[in-house]
Formats: structure tokens, sequence, C-alpha cells
């Protein structure tokens, strides 16, 4: 998934309408998202916002994306590791799916047209109505098998 170029514009819009300020912590948290193309940990984006020179702290990055998760800008997204990480909600119901390293804990995105067809086919063969869903494939990477 590439983050759309209108999405830090949208979060900031949508922050501001929410009677928030868009404070330079947020500033800096929704621009680092916007760069990446899959989730980040909070700590990733702490560390990636303090090497492109900013001053935001931990804490902060921790609430931003709290609100960001709350007014649905940012969906939390769990691996099962333990770690929760983060990256924008897209409008268009455009998502992907995430493959996982178990031996590096290297993270990589993908998305499959056929996968989202047989998921909403199971979903009604069960009598639901897809809302959502997640995929997350565990393995070993090429190095870590290497």
């Amino acid at each position: 998934m590439i983050v759309s170029t209108a999405w830090p514009d949208h979060a900031l819009a949508a922050l501001r309408d929410a009677g928030l300020r868009s404070g330079g912590a947020r500033r800096a948290v929704v621009a680092h998202l916007a760069r990446h193309d899959c989730c980040r940990s909070a700590q990733e984006i702490h560390d990636g916002v303090r090497a492109e020179g900013g001053t935001v702290g931990i804490a902060s990055v921790y609430r931003v994306l709290d609100t960001l998760v709350a007014l649905r800008l940012v969906q939390r997204v769990e691996l099962g590791d333990g770690v929760a990480r983060f990256e924008p909600s897209t409008s268009d119901g455009h998502h992907h799916h995430h493959v996982v390293c178990d031996g590096c804990g290297k993270v990589e995105p993908f998305s499959d047209n056929a996968l989202e067809h047989a998921l909403e086919g199971v979903a009604g063969r069960l009598g639901f109505a897809m809302d959502a869903h997640e995929v997350v494939v565990r393995g070993a990477c090429d190095t870590c098998r290497a």
C-alpha cells in the first residue's frame, strides 16, 4: 500500500476538525507514517522522527498514535509478537496484509486479489458480511533460511 499524498493533509485536517491542534509531535508522527508503505511500531516512529531531526518524546508518540487510532486515521496492526504497529487507514478500502519472519522480525506487506475474493467467499458461506479482516503469514525470510 502506498499512502496517498493526500493522507497527511487529511489527517491534520481531521485533527483540527476534532478540535485538536496539529502541534509538532502530531505533524511529525503523521509525516513519518506517510513516508512508509507498511506498519511501524511506536519505537520505530520515535527513532525515525528523531533521526530526521525531530525532538518528539516517546510518550508523545504514543499519545499521538492513540489519538490517530481513536479518530480512525491510523489502524493498529497486531502481528502476534507483542508489538503494536501502526499504519495510515485508507479511505478507498484498499489494504494489505503482512508476512513476518519469525527469525529476524522482518515485516513485509503484500496484496493478493485472489486471497481477497477467497476470504469474501468464506465469509459468505459462513453467513457473515465481512467488515474487515487481517492476514499474517509467518515463516522464515530468505536471509534467515540461508
